[in-house]
């Protein structure tokens, strides 16, 4: 078996995991359980919740998957821009739909 990814928690694991089964791929999750002593151990890549494939000759797909995984679970830094409240004049980070201000739906957003 050979060691993948490290997550930075045992649902990302099992996303990735599924991720990974969902293309084919036989992968399992390690150390989910020292988790649940966080604090009482350090959180190192050795620690952390794992994903490990199973077959040596799936590992490059693997990892070209996961970049693929990580690269559609960005933002979209084309229109990552902040933008103005069309209805009162408030300023929003590119993360916002809606003004906090008044409600109104941001840019795209109707």
């Amino acid at each position: 078996m050979h060691q993948v990814y490290v997550a930075a928690d045992p649902l990302d694991a099992h996303l990735v995991t599924g991720f990974l089964e969902s293309h084919g791929i036989e992968a399992i999750v390690r150390g989910e359980t020292l988790f649940a002593v966080r604090g009482e151990v350090p959180m190192t890549t050795e620690t952390l919740p794992a994903v490990w494939v199973v077959h040596e000759d799936a590992v490059a797909h693997a990892r070209e998957l996961i970049d693929e995984y990580k690269r559609s679970r960005e933002p979209d830094s084309d229109n990552a821009s902040p933008w103005k409240c069309p209805t009162c004049g408030e300023q929003h980070e590119p993360q916002f739909t809606n003004c906090w201000q008044c409600g109104a739906p941001g840019p795209g957003c109707s």
